[in-house]
């Protein structure tokens, strides 16, 4: 090694995004490793590449003691001294033991574990790069489909899963089609980052609103809940900040543009949105909407409330399976029997 390998290593480390000091280290440590297959042994060696020559120095470490038990570990106080004056007990003390041949070694073996250490840098600022787009929406190109799941194509070239669990039960994924999706998950698998992508997830449903109603990503309506059964019926409850915009209006858009928009991304996925409040009997009466409410009692204790709808409407209250009643429950985060108008 010599000054252009340490200029090489120090430019490669700043366009690979790596510190220059740690690929020294490392090749140090693979050196020792390298001295012991190539010479027998290894015990208290140490390697040291100069920082700005690139010169390689193999040197056996011993401790100064007044009797020698171990010659590989130790030596005498008085044989120190005559190599340095300085040297009292205790103290250890470098003997370079570098072979003639050792560059060639250390040449090869720097070689490797560079190679090797920009792989793992390059699988680490990838996998970085990815996981912090967890929870975000991208659009992806559906490129295969089996039985276990679909494989997208996202950021460019780069491929993503969207396993069975995930997809919405209404919805085919044919080659070629281009989708929205949420970053579920981004994990690594076989040392290579793996995006799990979802097209049921309720975030998908916060994403397409941030992107659709402008006041929503301003934060002046703020999506406070989100209760979904994917691919049949979402309810969502929205509040604003400022009295003179309607949050529900924002939300479904002119003659219902904004929200149809989201609705046909999701293969007609039906969306209720509900006005928030802190009142719960007020919430919840929101939250059952289409449905008319004429009373609420809230239950604080059981945290559960009593409602009574028209006798007509009792149906329309509970859903169909009882999807209407369920979604508002999982939307206020109450336990709500509903009862009909004697």
């Amino acid at each position: 090694m010599n000054q252009e390998f340490i200029s090489a290593l120090g430019e490669l480390a700043h366009q690979k995004n790596m510190k220059k000091e740690d690929l020294l280290e490392t090749i140090e440590l693979a050196l020792i490793a390298a001295y012991k297959k190539n010479y027998g042994h290894a015990q208290n060696v140490a390697v040291t590449i100069d920082r700005e020559s690139g010169d390689i120095k193999v040197c056996q470490q011993k401790t100064v003691t007044e009797e020698v038990s171990d010659p590989n570990l130790e030596i005498g106080l008085e044989e120190a001294q005559a190599m340095d004056k300085r040297y009292e007990l205790g103290d250890i003390v470098n003997i370079e033991v570098t072979p003639r041949n050792f560059g060639r070694i250390a040449a090869q073996t720097a070689k490797q574990v560079v190679v090797q250490r920009i792989k793992e840098a390059e699988r680490d600022n990838l996998y970085d790069a990815y996981h912090n787009r967890e929870n975000s929406m991208i659009t992806g190109l559906v490129t295969k489909y089996d039985r276990r799941g679909v494989t997208v194509q996202v950021y460019g070239d780069m491929e993503a899963y969207l396993p069975l669990n995930e997809q919405l039960p209404t919805e085919q994924y044919l080659p070629g089609a281009r989708m929205k999706f949420y970053v579920s998950e981004v994990k690594m698998a076989a040392q290579i980052p793996q995006i799990i992508l979802s097209r049921s997830h309720p975030g998908l449903i916060r994403r397409l609103f941030e992107q659709e109603v402008p006041e929503i990503a301003d934060g002046i309506v703020e999506i406070k809940s989100i209760a979904r059964e994917a691919g049949s019926r979402t309810k969502i409850s929205v509040f604003s900040s400022d009295p003179n915009v309607d949050a529900l209006g924002s939300c479904v858009g002119s003659k219902g543009s904004r929200v149809q928009i989201i609705c046909d991304e999701l293969a007609g996925e039906k969306i209720d949105i509900v006005k928030y409040s802190e009142d719960p009997a007020e919430f919840i009466s929101a939250a059952l909407s289409p449905s008319d409410v004429v009373s609420v009692t809230i239950d604080e204790e059981s945290h559960s409330a009593r409602v009574i709808v028209p006798a007509h409407q009792l149906s329309l209250a509970i859903g169909k399976e009882g999807q209407n009643a369920r979604l508002a429950a999982k939307l206020t985060g109450w336990k709500i029997d509903i009862k009909p108008e004697v």
